[in-house]
């Protein structure tokens, strides 16, 4: 069974820096793009970061010089550094991997940043 499990998620304050973990079962890790979305309360899911196997990545603009997308293909797991958090950042953060048509999601960790 294909598992995709986060952590990383906590309070923080405003400026502060946390990073989410994501660690995956895929047999063959490389062939997936793996990606972080966030979902604030009320809002729809959106795209955070992504990351394919060969290490080519895409931001939001609304994280774009704070959050950085890596990735470790040995160990199967993805990061995502977050940098000068702002209370706007305060979601739901999700972990996603994606191959072909094929769609995985973790079951998510919270980020909260207290101004």
């Amino acid at each position: 069974q294909v598992q995709l499990v986060e952590s990383g998620g906590g309070l923080v304050q405003a400026g502060g820096s946390l990073r989410l973990s994501c660690a995956a079962s895929f047999t063959f890790f490389y062939d997936y793009t793996m990606g972080w979305y966030r979902q604030a309360p009320g809002k729809q899911r959106e795209l955070v970061a992504d990351i394919t196997g060969g290490g080519s990545t895409k931001y939001a603009d609304s994280v774009k010089d704070r959050f950085i997308i890596t990735r470790d293909n040995t160990r199967k797991t993805v990061y995502l550094q977050m940098n000068s958090l702002k209370s706007e950042d305060t979601a739901a953060y999700f972990c996603h991997g994606l191959h072909g048509s094929l769609h995985y999601w973790g079951q998510g960790t919270q980020v909260t940043v207290s101004s």
